[in-house]
């Protein structure tokens, strides 16, 4: 792949022979509205795909519950034969009802549905990551069993349909547990400037050499307002989301980046973020939205 050469640094997955630039991208907006059937400009979305990677992004995540199948199937027509080095991430453990709603599926079958739904969609012999995605309490991560889900996962992985495994949507206590049943290259947790609940974890991880994805990093379905945040991006010159995906970088050299869009201007203005180097005092200042 062409494009930039340091989009944020690199970051190997740990017990992996994969190395992706730690600014990736998130193809969950490539659907319609709502996450739910086509994209209005199916074009549009091939276009952002084939930028992404033009501009040097190795790391995209998706999953087959989006659309549901739709993306899966865009990023196969955008980039299939896929380049060298691309790393495509995915996760199981949901399925979509009737006018787009969200659903758990985390029964043996369910899970091993949608590794091949999944594999048939991007049109792949075997997925490189795959997150389990658990369902908590319904607002966030909740301390619950995953033995049953991540055995079939492993069981799977064993078969060569996974190459490594992740958790989504995890407490402290279930990222130990599934360490227990098999290796864990990623946690994936809802995390940004505001919402700071994952700070332990993230360090944890780091010192393990455990790459932390945060989704929402920039606010998701309600992006981040902050005064600071605002008055900071003014000062730099820069938009209010470039500095929260700059101070995400800084956080931590575990954090890889999924900022989406369905937009090839906004693509480029996330991107551009990964050259933003924030003052020490500048970061200090940040530190205290999430305090």
């Amino acid at each position: 792949m062409t494009g930039q050469t340091d989009l944020g640094g690199a970051f190997t997955l740990p017990g992996a022979s994969l190395t992706v630039n730690r600014m990736g991208y998130g193809a969950m907006q490539l659907a319609g509205p709502g996450v739910w059937g086509p994209p209005r400009d199916r074009d549009a979305a091939i276009a952002v795909l084939r930028d992404a990677v033009a501009l040097g992004i190795n790391h995209i995540d998706t999953c087959d519950y989006y659309g549901p199948h739709v993306t899966n199937q865009i990023i196969r027509e955008a980039l299939h034969p896929y380049p060298d080095g691309l790393v495509l991430v995915t996760k199981v453990g949901g399925v979509r009802g009737d006018g787009g709603s969200w659903h758990p599926a985390q029964s043996p079958a369910e899970l091993t549905s949608a590794i091949h739904d999944n594999l048939r969609n991007l049109g792949l012999d075997t997925l490189d990551v795959v997150n389990l995605r658990l369902w908590g309490n319904g607002h966030g991560p909740a301390d619950g069993p995953l033995e049953e889900q991540l055995t079939t996962l492993a069981g799977l992985q064993q078969q060569g349909l996974i190459r490594h495994l992740g958790v989504s949507n995890v407490t402290a206590n279930q990222v130990a547990e599934a360490q227990r049943i098999a290796p864990i290259v990623c946690v994936q947790n809802y995390y940004n400037l505001a919402h700071r609940h994952d700070d332990a974890l993230i360090d944890a991880l780091a010192a393990q050499g455990i790459a932390y994805v945060p989704f929402f990093p920039l606010g998701g379905f309600t992006p981040l307002q902050s005064s600071t945040l605002e008055s900071t991006a003014a000062s730099l010159r820069v938009t209010p989301m470039q500095v929260a995906l700059s101070w995400l970088l800084q956080r931590s050299p575990n954090i890889l980046l999924i900022p989406g869009t369905s937009s090839v201007a906004h693509l480029r203005e996330n991107v551009k973020a990964a050259e933003l180097a924030l003052p020490s005092e500048v970061l200090a200042e940040l530190d205290k939205i999430g305090a």
